[in-house]
């Protein structure tokens, strides 16, 4: 790629430890939409990269490792609710269907309820795609019956399923607390474009963090092995191999904090000290990397509602830290 539509940005410290840039003036110009979209969110006020960039093959294998810290709660406390509540969920939720695994990862939480949900397809979706075609390699032998295919692909503002995706008995599947990365706008706009990709006998299964103590949010994020911290500065990795950029990871540090006004935890990179990076159109103090919200049951089910979803069905742990929901279209 052609260094000279990325000029130079010198950033520095202020005297408060708070890092400066001096954006350049020089046009950006690419037709690639993933470039596009990185470049509009470096030039922001405050520097910001959406979370789907994190997923690269290294990323998804270091998120991987993530969830098994005994730190990072959402995936064990998920996969409680899944154990203790399977039978309950196929009841509402039915066999039969066409599990559409939205943001699939290596595919082992879909996996684990093949058993009681019985799909008759499943469509693993996901923008890591040779990460997620070696998950399905993987998981084929061990379920033959089920039709398996794989959708490289964004998921927002809405997965764009080829038409070898069943239109009826739709079952989307959106563990996790990944519903937290999107602003509550976004989260509308997305389960808005889920209702109208279903009919009447469709439904959505959609795991939902809630709020709790801050001694539990922060170690989630900003783990003591530092695997947080390895798989958030991978991401700029990640940008130099898409945009061309230079960034030096061991220039940057990993932040995590829970911002209590938008009931959400984010994580950030901060330059460690005054630094100069090709990359296109740089300023503010940090890179702001993701953001987790944190919902109340009430909240969450209303924008479901909302959303054009009804009935909604609610699984949660004893300690009320993590929810799974259905909710029929």
């Amino acid at each position: 790629m052609d260094s000279e539509k990325f000029p130079a940005v010198e950033t520095g410290v202020n005297s408060a430890g708070a890092v400066y840039g001096r954006p350049a003036a020089l046009p950006v110009s690419s037709d690639d939409p993933a470039q596009q979209e990185i470049i509009a969110g470096l030039s922001a006020p405050q520097a910001a990269v959406a979370p789907k960039y994190f997923y690269d093959a290294r990323g998804s294998r270091l998120f991987e490792m993530i969830t098994a810290l005994p730190e990072y709660y959402p995936t064990r406390t998920e996969r409680e609710i899944f154990a203790a509540h399977a039978a309950d969920i196929a009841a509402v939720a039915g066999t039969g269907a066409t599990l559409i695994d939205l943001g699939a990862g290596n595919c082992a939480k879909a996996a684990s309820l093949f058993p009681t949900l019985q799909p008759l397809q499943y469509v693993a979706v996901d923008i890591s795609t040779d990460f997620l075609r070696r998950a399905l390699e993987r998981l084929r032998p061990a379920f033959p019956g089920i039709e398996m295919r794989a959708v490289g692909a964004d998921i927002y503002p809405a997965p764009q399923l080829p038409d070898t995706v069943r239109r009826s008995r739709r079952l989307f599947f959106y563990p996790g607390s990944s519903i937290g990365n999107f602003t509550p706008d976004e989260a509308l706009r997305f389960l808005t474009n889920l209702r109208v990709q279903c009919d009447e006998t469709s439904g959505l299964l959609i795991g939902v963090d809630l709020i709790k103590p801050e001694a539990v949010l922060k170690p989630a994020y900003d783990d003591a092995f530092g695997v947080t911290a390895a798989f958030n500065l991978n991401l700029l990795r990640n940008l130099n191999r898409i945009i061309g950029s230079d960034f030096a990871a061991h220039d940057w540090r990993h932040r995590a904090f829970f911002n209590a006004r938008q009931s959400r935890v984010e994580m950030h990179l901060e330059a460690r000290h005054a630094l100069r990076v090709v990359w296109p159109g740089a300023r503010g103090e940090t890179i702001h990397t993701e953001n987790s919200y944190k919902y109340r049951l009430d909240a969450f089910t209303a924008l479901l509602r909302q959303a054009g979803f009804s009935r909604a069905r609610v699984w949660a742990d004893a300690q009320q830290w993590f929810a799974v929901c259905h909710a029929a279209a």
